[in-house]
């Protein structure tokens, strides 16, 4: 039974990492990343679609994104959709490919992504935390249901404090790499 609640818990922490590096990548660091145009979706007569469907996204250098369509007269629709995604990038049709081009960051856009950022694992902390509480409950309950003893609901709650300080620091390292990343010139 603890194992079980423990397990559970476990599960939910690491799916609340995995939100928190998920909302990181979506963070521009004037670094070019496929990751960044995730998120646009293109209308394509009257269903919106990810851009991946539509042709191939790739790296061209450090400070361009390209996408080729596999039909060409997806071009407008395309850079139209990037432009409405609110990324703060500006398309280019450049023949039968759509440039992409990664506006260096200032100082100031600099630290309100590292807020955002903060702001995101605060979130994914508070989330873990929140786990941790609900199995602790989950342990009592159970404890006083008779499925088991006081010593091994008191285990179940030291790893259960042991699973929030591990999901916490890999947030923490998430956090910091990104901090990093955004802050590099």
């Amino acid at each position: 039974m603890v194992k079980n609640i423990l397990k559970e818990a476990e599960d939910k922490m690491h799916k609340a990492v995995e939100v928190v590096r998920q909302e990181l990548v979506k963070i521009r660091t004037g670094k070019a990343t496929t990751a960044l145009l995730d998120s646009v979706k293109v209308d394509y007569y009257g269903k919106l679609l990810p851009l991946s469907q539509f042709g191939n996204v790739s790296v061209v250098d450090i400070h361009t994104l390209s996408v080729q369509p596999w039909d060409k007269s997806t071009l407008d629709s395309i850079a139209k959709s990037i432009l409405a995604a609110n990324l703060g990038l500006n398309p280019v049709k450049d023949g039968d490919v759509v440039r992409i081009p990664i506006p260096l960051l200032n100082e100031e856009r600099r630290r309100e992504l590292v807020k955002l950022a903060k702001k995101f694992g605060e979130e994914g902390k508070i989330a873990v935390r929140n786990i941790r509480r609900d199995a602790i409950e989950h342990l009592k309950k159970s404890e006083k249901a008779e499925h088991f003893s006081e010593d091994e609901r008191k285990r179940g709650e030291s790893e259960a404090q042991k699973l929030t300080d591990r999901s916490i620091k890999e947030i923490d390292t998430l956090l910091a790499l990104k901090e990093k990343e955004i802050m590099e010139v």
